[in-house]
């Protein structure tokens, strides 16, 4: 589109480039017909009514339009050309949408983190509390806490390095590495 009115800009300012061209084509239409010979006729009858048909058209060399006439011939092409963009052309109205996570609490944190631990089946939940130890009350063996900071990564959404998973020995641990790592502090 921009291109389009570039030109038409080009156009505008520059009549003897508009002379140039004609308003009214005129085109001749001439009609060559082959004479075919006769021995191939006999073997084809595709030859017999053949002929060619040329349109061309002459250039107007002394035929000169006056500025008016240039000037109305291109404002009606912009008057056409605007209503075609102002009826075909509908925008639409673009919003970004922002999200976040939900705020975080230390006990909405503490509460998830006891909630996925109950569904642990290896883990009876008489005996979970914050304070509880994974491998001394819970008896987990090292594979068993394996799994359970892989629970706790999958719950919180981010991964929770080997170095710093090996220092989550308690439910109280998890809950106060995770409000760091998420910035809450009440």
């Amino acid at each position: 589109m921009a291109s389009f009115a570039r030109s038409l800009r080009i156009l505008t300012r520059n009549p003897v480039l508009i002379r140039s061209f004609s308003s009214k084509p005129h085109v001749v239409v001439l009609r060559k017909t082959l004479s075919v010979p006769s021995c191939l006729t006999s073997s084809s009858n595709k030859l017999e009514n053949h002929s060619q048909v040329r349109y061309y058209c002459p250039e107007k060399k002394n035929a000169k339009q006056s500025e008016d006439e240039i000037r109305q011939r291109v404002l009606k092409v912009c008057a056409s050309y605007d209503k075609v963009t102002a009826d075909k052309t509908q925008y639409l109205q673009q919003e970004r949408g922002y999200s976040s996570k939900p705020p975080l609490s230390l006990n909405m944190i503490s509460e998830r983190v006891l909630l996925v631990l109950k569904l642990y089946d290896k883990i009876t939940p008489e005996k979970l509390s914050l304070e509880s130890h994974f491998i001394n009350d819970l008896g987990l063996d090292s594979l068993d806490h394996v799994e359970v900071i892989m629970a706790m990564e999958d719950e919180f959404g981010f991964e929770i390095p080997d170095v710093d998973a090996e220092k989550l020995l308690r439910p109280a641990d998890i809950v106060r590495y995770v409000a760091d790592r998420e910035d809450v502090y009440e």
